[in-house]
């Protein structure tokens, strides 16, 4: 419908007021950015996590430091430490660049908001100072009765109704806009809190991570002064090391041949009950069966031929625990609830010696003291042995694997015995310095493998 010249100055700036309000409101939404909401959570969980790591590594420092001597455990705590507090360090940073983000586009949707609410209030005020002017009934009735037909009477009377909807839709778009200018302005400020707080907590890490690291220089000047005796402390641990891994392999070997030589036994039964059914389809009598002398030393023979062999010959059940086992490579949970690596596997320096490199055939777990130490996997308890140096060891066996675990103060299963994962099977031992650690190994047959690819993210 065309609008004609003697259409009255407050519908023609209705109209005009009509496409305004469609202009202006989509603008009003606030833009909400793909917030990584995400990524924030799993910061803050991280944090959380890094925080109660610290708490269990304070705990293990404060049992090597009631000795009131420097020792190896409590520098590998100290070290443990330094590096779970540059980890709360690093997270309280990432934390701060993203809410400094956050408030930078919290500040942007503020003046947008600020913004659009002077137009709104410069439009109200401007549709309100119109509406003034045509304010009495009088002006409207001779703009109704003007009409020339009642189709155009009915027009002009929805128009009024119209003007009047826009001047009450504008002044309620108004309020919500001061109302969301006001959550924005209450969110910035607690953004901001949290920022400052977030960069005092920062600096308190960093006075603690600078103590830790004063800290650990004394104990490493404190250990380099006992030389002799932690160069007497490392051909012990040698020769420790040596009587396990001789333990170890014996007993590996003994399973080996052990299972070649049940699986011959095997297979010998199978072929006499083979013959005997074919003898006996034949109308033979069974004596004709017996086993001989000859037959006795071809199974011997089978037997010696397969003690020969490298890897535990494997039943069905043992075969399937085995391939478990494998399938659970880097999700095996660790052999205690609570601690760190307080060294790793394979080859590396010295904490302190110069010089001097040391091999690792499993990871060390350093740990609270009465700590239980658990099965990583369910399996047959192999040995239960004590070895000098290294406490009680214990190793179970999953198939063609097996798990070693030593520096134990005692066990709580028996040789035979099958285990569950998680099972409690003893208890870590505590050295005179006041550390308490377990050595966990895998092997599979006779290759050593390195722990760590097997255990899961702590």
């Amino acid at each position: 419908m065309c609008v004609r010249s003697s259409t009255p100055g407050w519908l023609r700036h209705l109209l005009v007021i009509m496409l305004l309000a469609g202009a202006v409101s989509p603008g009003l939404a606030q833009r909400k950015r793909s917030a990584p909401a995400k990524s924030k959570t799993q910061l803050e969980r991280e944090r959380r996590a890094t925080l109660k790591r610290i708490k269990e590594t304070s705990r293990i420092l404060a049992q090597t430091q009631e000795k009131k001597q420097a020792s190896v455990g409590q520098l590998n705590a100290i070290q443990e430490k330094l590096v779970v507090q540059q980890g709360v360090i690093k997270n309280i940073s990432s934390e701060l660049r993203y809410i400094e983000t956050d408030v930078q586009q919290t500040e942007g949707q503020v003046q947008q908001t600020r913004q659009s609410l002077t137009r709104l209030k410069a439009e109200y005020g401007r549709l309100i100072y119109t509406a003034s002017k045509t304010a009495n009934g009088y002006n409207r009735l001779m703009f109704l009765f003007a009409a020339e037909s009642f189709n155009q009477f009915l027009l002009r009377l929805r128009y009024i109704r119209q003007y009047t909807e826009v001047r009450q839709a504008q002044a309620a778009q108004i309020t919500r806009t001061e109302q969301h200018l006001n959550n924005q302005l209450a969110g910035l400020q607690e953004k901001k809190q949290e920022k400052g707080s977030l960069l005092n907590t920062q600096l308190s890490e960093k006075k603690t991570l600078t103590t830790l690291k004063v800290q650990q220089d004394q104990v490493i000047t404190k250990l380099t002064q006992q030389e002799e005796s932690l160069r007497k402390e490392l051909v012990a641990r040698q020769q420790a090391i040596s009587r396990l891994d001789n333990l170890i392999a014996l007993r590996v070997r003994e399973e080996i041949a052990r299972a070649a030589r049940e699986a011959a036994r095997r297979a010998a039964a199978a072929k006499a009950r083979t013959a005997a059914t074919a003898a006996a389809a034949a109308g033979r009598s069974p004596s004709t069966t017996s086993r001989t002398p000859a037959s006795e030393a071809a199974e011997d023979a089978a037997a010696a031929k397969a003690e020969r062999v490298d890897r535990v010959t494997l039943t069905p059940e043992s075969a399937k625990l085995a391939a478990s086992f494998n399938e659970n490579r880097g999700s095996l949970p660790w052999p205690v609830g609570k601690g760190f690596i307080s060294q790793r596997f394979g080859r590396h320096n010295h904490p302190v010696l110069k010089n001097v490199v040391v091999e690792n055939r499993g990871v060390d777990i350093q740990t609270n003291s009465g700590e239980p130490v658990r099965a990583v996997f369910s399996g047959k308890v192999l040995t239960v042995a004590s070895v000098p140096g290294m406490g009680t060891i214990i190793m179970v066996q999953h198939g063609d694997y097996f798990t070693v675990y030593a520096k134990l103060r005692s066990a709580s299963v028996g040789e035979g015995q099958t285990v569950s994962a998680k099972q409690s099977i003893g208890t870590v031992s505590t050295n005179s310095e006041g550390t308490s650690e377990v050595q966990f190994q895998v092997w599979h047959n006779s290759a050593n493998l390195n722990p760590e690819n097997w255990l899961g993210r702590k």
